[in-house]
């Protein structure tokens, strides 16, 4: 009996852990009986150069609460089952779990690539029927890398749901075997994977052409650190020699969010910092494929860094679990977030406009309006509106989650371009700053959308 109460007094105090401390496990993998039997069938479980490991649901709930683990996205392992059957029964099962552990486990589901139009009509049943959280896409499957121009219409449809997608590697394709041997794909090989996917990506404005597709880049962002300003600087001379076309950079990264599972530092954080936002990065643990005590002293280590860095503490909470829980909707939006915390900027911009100038002024204007709230967190409404007495007085609700937000929107290539593009055609501004005076209301506003 003594021993019965301990345990239950045990249970009680991880599951108070977990609701106080709320961790959001982003990168975790499901590896089922079914999985591993189709892999030995089609002689290909040392595809990735290494044994999977195994994977026991209840073990992963043990460790996700001894370690403060609220809720992991489980994603099916590498390499990529070429069954279509056996991508469905995964998906399934996977669903099963989330229904069996409420609020433990979220998951995004495979699909049964490279056949796209399978592919396409796998994620509209794990989307609309399963309640898949998202999808899971490997960076290459059978050399059809992500960017490929026939993925587009499975872009297209992943845009129209607003679907979250969760990168990982898989075996590049070809592969040098000797290479693979002298150095496994874990070790290197998958973070050139990642970066050359995304590359790719990238150079055919896919994130920029389905703007409502959300990219999880794993493992710290790869390579990407690096390899961004080198595109960056490159592209001129590619472009001249008529190797790309243009590429919208904003738009592109702006979709793009990074898990930290693998050597995640205080140094590794800042340098994510150099091509994306806080709000961008996400805890992520890569459970079964490290020891759980290993994972639980890295957390560790981690709420500890975040705690200690002056630099990265504001960010705590964003990383351990408010991002991710913003990105799934599994918690309060930004612009409630903003509300509670009062930090909230309003402001009714009061525009007249020569009449001459209107049509070409109301593009622009639309345009930076749009651009603005797809591209940064941190604009939350942007509203504009025209007077039906008089049709060159506008009228625009500006709402930020903070006034850095607002700092950072002004410094943004769209918001120049405006600002740049029409100086000329407003005859007079002001910018009243406004406060709410019923911010609970507010908040209610932006709970109570279609």
């Amino acid at each position: 009996m003594r021993k019965a109460i301990l345990t239950f007094m045990a249970t009680l105090l991880s599951m108070s852990t977990v609701t106080a401390q709320g961790v959001i496990d982003m990168h975790s993998h499901l590896i089922t009986p079914e999985f591993l039997s189709a892999l030995q069938g089609e002689e290909r479980l040392l595809d990735e150069g290494f044994p999977l490991p195994r994977y026991d649901v209840e073990a992963h709930l043990r460790w996700m609460d001894e370690a403060g683990i609220a809720t992991s996205v489980l994603t099916l392992a590498a390499p990529q089952p070429m069954s279509a059957q056996v991508v469905r029964h995964t998906n399934e099962v996977v669903a099963a779990l989330k229904r069996e552990h409420p609020g433990r486990f979220l998951f995004c589901a495979a699909l049964p690539l490279p056949d796209v139009d399978a592919a396409i009509r796998e994620a509209v049943y794990a989307l609309d029927t399963l309640g898949a959280d998202g999808i899971k896409l490997a960076t290459n499957v059978q050399g059809q890398y992500l960017g490929a121009p026939e993925l587009d219409p499975l872009f297209a449809v992943l845009n129209e749901r607003r679907a979250l997608v969760v990168l990982h590697p898989h075996r590049p394709e070809p592969v040098n075997r000797q290479v693979m041997q002298q150095t496994p794909l874990a070790m290197q090989e998958y973070l050139s994977e990642t970066t050359r996917a995304v590359a790719n990506m990238i150079t055919r404005n896919v994130l920029a052409r389905y703007p409502h597709v959300k990219v999880v880049v794993p493992h710290c962002g790869a390579y990407l650190p690096l390899a961004v300003p080198r595109m960056k600087s490159l592209t001129p001379v590619m472009q001249q020699n008529q190797l790309v076309g243009d590429i919208d950079w904003e738009a592109n990264l702006a979709a793009l969010y990074y898990d930290l599972a693998g050597a995640h530092s205080p140094e590794v954080i800042r340098m994510l910092l150099t091509i994306t936002t806080p709000d961008h990065l996400l805890y992520g643990s890569d459970y079964p494929y490290v020891a759980p005590q290993v994972l639980t002293a890295g957390l560790e280590r981690m709420r500890q860094y975040l705690t200690d860095e002056p630099d990265l503490a504001p960010f705590r909470e964003m990383i351990l679990h408010k991002n991710a829980g913003w990105l799934l909707g599994q918690s309060e939006t930004k612009a409630e977030a903003a509300v509670h915390s009062g930090k909230m900027l309003v402001r009714l911009a009061e525009i007249e406009v020569y009449p001459e100038h209107l049509k070409e002024y109301l593009d622009y204007a639309n345009e930076v309006d749009r651009l603005s709230v797809e591209r940064e967190p941190g604009v939350i409404c942007l509203y504009p509106m025209q007077s039906a007495e008089d049709s060159t007085q506008i009228r625009i609700l500006e709402i930020y989650a903070s006034d850095e937000a607002y700092q950072r929107h002004l410094r943004t290539d769209h918001f120049l371009r405006y600002k740049q593009g029409t100086l000329h055609m407003v005859k007079a501004l002001r910018l009243p700053t406004m406060q709410p005076l019923d911010p609970e209301t507010m908040r209610l506003i932006f709970r109570k959308h279609p």
